[in-house]
């Protein structure tokens, strides 16, 4: 792909945009992202977003920004990352700006508390979407092992109050043993 001038608009705007109408945190961009940058621009694959977001959400930071920096870094390099980070964090930026002017007048606004209220019905849903994409995905892959790594994840912190880290060290570990002893075995059946 030739990066050129509208490239990067492209990007900045596309960015702009997903981060202006996305609420309730960085999962909600991810799907929004796919269908622009994969299914409507077909700049990027599926496996780039999948590969992305598990990125995105393992590096520390917000999981929208992190996502728009690996995918300005894939479709333009360095500087498509830092037009992508620019056009994600702008809006957020303009918006508290807004609110905190304006603060009192939204605190103590029912029709604005409605609104928000709405908003995170609507956040929950595309979550939840997200979420069963994702998991769908990973058990085309690894079938039973992803199934029995997300239900005793699922279980271990919900019903067993289980510290998150120690699920995601356990997890990792668990990830490491099987993924060399595929290798392994692949190696071997050669």
């Amino acid at each position: 792909m030739k990066i050129t001038l509208h490239t990067y608009l492209t990007l900045f705007r596309t960015t702009f945009t997903l981060s202006t109408f996305t609420f309730g945190g960085g999962y909600v961009i991810i799907p929004l992202m796919k269908r622009r940058f994969v299914d409507e621009l077909g700049w990027l694959t599926e496996d780039d977003i999948i590969n992305y977001t598990t990125i995105a959400q393992s590096s520390p930071g917000a999981v929208a920004v992190n996502a728009s920096i690996l995918v300005g870094y894939e479709i333009a390099g360095w500087l498509g990352a830092l037009v992508a980070i620019i056009g994600t964090i702008l809006p957020p930026f303009i918006i508290l700006s807004l609110i905190t002017i304006f603060y009192n007048a939204f605190r103590t606004n029912p029709v604005i508390a409605a609104i928000l209220k709405g908003m995170q019905a609507g956040v929950a849903a595309v979550i939840l979407d997200v979420a069963l994409d994702l998991a769908q995905k990973a058990l085309a892959v690894h079938k039973g092992f992803s199934l029995l790594v997300m239900l005793a994840a699922f279980v271990s912190v919900y019903f067993l109050k289980i510290n998150i880290v120690y699920v995601i060290l356990v997890v990792t570990i668990l990830s490491l043993i099987r993924y060399f002893s595929l290798k392994l075995s692949s190696k071997g059946g050669q």
